[in-house]
């Protein structure tokens, strides 16, 4: 049994409204279109699958497209804007969340776009303090039972964390999926993680693909209501001309039925006198001038027809017909009726079937929303080597003097340690980059905030990575610009540069960064300004300073060329961009640290040894490098076991290379310093007294020409420029 709505598909289609063709096996005949009375093509959408064509239309709302019709006919040049106005978007009958109306926009005026769509979720508080989060719409086509299951299956592999039950208490009344959220965790990021990882939210494709004329053709909204419109009022000229000939036929046949009852003794006498009836016909025909279809009605006319009443009956109903072929005639001659038809069917078809809309359209998307709540400050970015991370405000780390032992700066698992630290701003994307040479991004407040003493989040809940793959660097990029580049080093010294905007589209899924040798990772990523001189230093002490024009700018996916020929056993540690005035800190495993002028590290060409930065049989291994101010920089330093201490950077003494310089933290024994990261300076000042050394700084009053001499008996070749052919 068909619908009410799709009996208003059907209206009409005896009245030779659409045309007819076989059907597969030629033993019937059927429409090649329905004369539908709205336009079902976007009130129910479709989708299909072609040979080198798709087409994927979302559904819409009844009133809105009526009323979008009805626009078109009132003003032919309306605008998509004004087209907008009544139709607001896809209605989709599952409800949900369209999140920003620009993916409308651009389908809508080019036939193609992308909606997000997300799950109608809220988060509602229980008596015990915990939370939970109610799904009641989801997105179009998504299935409830596998969305459950690729929840339970997302937090069994720990890539969402934060959520304890999962149940569905869905019944006749609707949808109703419960959410449990652990009470330490945020609501707030358990439902982001949802939506980001999960069919919660989805990307709708539009392609609105349609057959005209017989051939598929990209329509925009303005072209699918006009051919809507072209073929309803071909379709009521149908129907009109169809009824007008049907009415003609009728009055035709009245008109020869008049003049029989005009004549009704000279008719009869007729009939009774004749042999037969066609002779009759003939007869009748001849003395009153009537055609064959005239005279065979007058002599199939019942006698009960020849009363007074029906008499009048049959003139009354002559009158009508008289006044619909006129009807008929000026419709068909006058097009501004033929639309007053189609407009006044498509009203009724909407006070008839119109409902309200069910999907809610936000004004913007999520993310923006989100980022206008958030204020632009500066913050502290921390991972650990077991993938951790949190975002924290710098100054939770006040300053302390150099030699202080720190606060602790996490509360880490067994064994874990903290990798990396970097500041940022919360409205600035952070790009990831991993061992594996892939890159990522993301906002800066899309990382969770977190304590001072807490572990954060697995970086795996904010980042597709895989399970061998590990986050080595962090950038902050405020704009993808065409003239910014992108300079990446690796563990074993090879150096590539690439454009920073070939990474602005950057997918949910992450684009290789660089193609790396085997045994070898990506360790170290710097934006540069195009001209700029690197220095780049390795674990064993060495450093080399070179210009980035001597790599030249290449595609994602190459590999690089070579940065430094290191010693066997030794990798790289940090890469510079160095300022044409300034200092660099380098800063041991031991703790100890130095600043040195930039000038102390003259220029040289890629490839080579370098120089002597540090003597790390004597003083331990580098730990990290950093380009500091003293007047305007503090730096934070942090161990093995999390402990992290942040001091002024104009402690630190000014010391010739390779000189130990001073101690900065003081460790516990098996601890190491890590990594650095420098701030800003900060005069909140923790009262504290400076420590001694307790040894002197060998080699810190050396003047750099004995620095030189020394090198070179024990590295002549330091110098040397030691190319290899870029491969």
């Amino acid at each position: 049994r068909m619908s009410k709505v799709a009996v208003e598909m059907l209206q009409d289609i005896d009245k030779d409204t659409v045309d007819f063709q076989a059907n597969y096996d030629d033993r019937l005949k059927e429409p090649i279109v329905l004369p539908s009375h709205f336009p079902n093509l976007l009130v129910n959408g479709s989708t299909g699958i072609a040979v080198g064509m798709a087409t994927n239309i979302p559904p819409h709302n009844m009133s809105e497209i009526i009323d979008g019709v009805c626009t078109l006919i009132d003003n032919p040049d309306a605008t998509l804007d004004e087209l907008m106005k009544s139709i607001k978007g896809p209605d989709f009958p599952t409800g949900g969340i369209i999140m920003g109306r620009s993916g409308i926009r651009a389908a809508y005026a080019t036939g193609r776009g992308k909606i997000i769509v997300r799950a109608r979720a809220e988060i509602e508080e229980e008596k015990n303090n915990r939370f939970q989060i109610i799904v009641t719409e989801l997105p179009y086509q998504v299935n409830k039972a596998r969305l459950i299951k690729s929840i339970a299956d997302l937090v069994k592999e720990k890539r969402i964390e934060g959520i304890t039950n999962i149940e569905d208490h869905s019944d006749r009344e609707g949808m109703r999926i419960v959410i449990s959220v652990r009470r330490d965790a945020s609501p707030q990021i358990v439902l982001n993680r949802l939506f980001k990882y999960t069919q919660m939210q989805i990307s709708y494709g539009v392609i609105m693909l349609a057959i005209v004329n017989r051939e598929p053709k990209l329509l925009t909204l303005k072209q699918i209501l006009q051919e809507y419109i072209n073929f309803q009022d071909e379709v009521v000229r149908r129907r009109t001309s169809f009824e007008l000939r049907k009415a003609q036929e009728r009055a035709h046949i009245l008109e020869g039925l008049k003049v029989a009852v005009d004549n009704i003794d000279e008719v009869v006498r007729i009939i009774r006198s004749s042999k037969s009836v066609p002779e009759a016909r003939q007869r009748l025909g001849t003395r009153f001038a009537l055609d064959d279809v005239q005279t065979q009605a007058i002599v199939q006319m019942p006698l009960g027809r020849l009363t007074g009443l029906e008499r009048e009956k049959l003139e009354k109903e002559l009158g009508v017909l008289l006044g619909k072929i006129a009807d008929y005639k000026d419709i068909l001659a006058h097009e501004e009726r033929v639309l007053s038809i189609v407009k006044s069917e498509a009203i009724a078809v909407k006070q008839k079937f119109g409902d309200k809309r069910r999907t809610e359209i936000q004004a913007v998307s999520g993310e923006m929303d989100i980022e206008d709540l958030i204020p632009d400050e500066e913050c502290m970015l921390t991972l650990t080597e077991f993938g951790y991370v949190k975002r924290q405000n710098p100054d939770t780390y006040r300053t302390q003097h150099r030699g202080g032992r720190g606060v602790s700066g996490m509360t880490r698992r067994e064994e874990d340690v903290a990798s990396y630290m970097f500041l940022t701003r919360t409205h600035d994307y952070v790009m990831f980059f991993t061992s594996l040479g892939r890159a990522y991004k993301l906002k800066s407040y899309e990382i969770p905030e977190g304590s001072r003493t807490g572990k954060g989040v697995n970086i795996a809940n904010l980042l597709p990575i895989a399970q061998d793959e590990k986050v080595t660097s962090m950038i902050r990029v405020q704009s993808f610009d065409e003239d910014k580049y992108l300079v990446m080093v690796t563990r074993n010294g090879v150096i590539k540069r690439t454009h920073l905007s070939d990474f602005s589209t950057t997918r949910k899924g992450g684009v290789i960064a660089v193609n790396l040798d085997e045994n070898d990772e990506l360790s170290w990523v710097r934006l540069t300004e195009g001209s700029s001189d690197l220095l780049v230093a390795t674990r064993f002490g060495m450093a080399i300073r070179f210009n980035e024009n001597d790599v030249r700018a290449m595609g994602r996916t190459a590999r690089g060329v070579r940065a430094i020929s290191l010693k066997d056993g030794d990798s790289v540690i940090g890469m510079c961009v160095l300022p044409k005035d300034g200092l660099v800190l380098t800063v041991s495993e031991t703790g100890f640290g130095r600043l040195s002028p930039v000038s102390d590290y003259h220029l040289q060409h890629r490839s080579g040894l370098g120089v002597y930065n540090y003597h790390t049989a004597q003083y331990g291994k580098v730990a990290s490098i950093q380009i500091v101010d003293p007047l305007k920089d503090d730096v934070i330093l942090i161990s093995s076991n999390g402990i992290i201490i942040r001091i002024h950077a104009d402690s630190i003494n000014i010391h010739a290379r390779p000189s130990k310089g001073v101690l900065l933290m003081r460790l516990a024994e098996g601890n190491r310093v890590v990594t650095t990261a420098r701030t800003d300076r900060s005069d909140d000042e923790e009262t504290s007294q400076p420590e001694d050394d307790g040894s002197a700084d060998e080699g810190a009053e050396a003047p750099e020409e004995k620095e030189e001499e020394k090198e070179g008996k024990q590295e002549p070749a330091e110098e040397t420029d030691g190319s290899e052919p870029e491969k």
